[in-house]
């Protein structure tokens, strides 16, 4: 396993080879198309960071989302930081994460300021929002379609999946507490 994390660091650039203005601007892109938050923007950031900038791997991405989830926070910043930090240590990491914040930061303060008083009640407000609802969901459900994919012919991983779906939709349990079991069953069935 130790020679796997080794392996997935090689396959980043190196410092010298990824500008910080070059951070900053494909997580202002990033944070700029993206609607809906939290694991809407999953998608768009695999997009790019895997398959654009090709600053990360599949499996490095999916290193990546499992530090993401256990630290609190959002999911896009978090993400952005750990990325940033990869290619340039903390100040990649800062800058990424201006870069994710800055868009929705700005759109939030135009609407406040000026746009909503005036559609607040627009009828084609209200459509807009309602349509991007379902889309959003369907980026959501894109992504877990693409990391599902990632593990699907690990045997182990599948059953630990089977045992967990259930467990947090029936008994309702935080996700933090999912997450612990999960680390307790890796733990238990990839010991070796």
């Amino acid at each position: 396993m130790e020679n796997n994390v080794t392996e997935n660091k090689n396959k980043l650039p190196t410092a010298t080879r990824v500008p910080l203005l070059k951070i900053l601007l494909a997580f202002l892109k990033i944070g700029a198309f993206t609607f809906g938050g939290g694991y809407a923007i999953l998608p768009i950031i695999r997009q790019e960071i895997i398959h654009h900038l090709k600053w990360v791997d599949a499996e490095g991405f999916m290193d990546i989302l499992l530090v993401t989830q256990s630290l609190p926070g959002s999911v896009a910043l978090n993400c952005s930081i750990i990325v940033g930090r990869r290619l340039r240590g903390t100040i990649g990491g800062l800058a990424a994460a201006l870069g994710i914040v800055i868009p929705s930061f700005l759109t939030i303060l135009f609407l406040v300021a000026f746009l909503l008083p005036v559609v607040q009640e627009s009828i084609f407000v209200q459509a807009v929002f309602y349509g991007l609802r379902p889309a959003v969901a369907a980026l959501v459900a894109s992504t877990v379609w693409e990391l599902g994919k990632e593990f699907a012919g690990d045997r182990l991983s599948i059953i630990i999946f089977i045992t967990l779906l259930p467990v947090s939709l029936i008994l309702h349990l935080h996700p933090v507490l999912v997450l612990a079991l999960g680390a307790l069953l890796g733990l238990l069935c990839f010991q070796k």
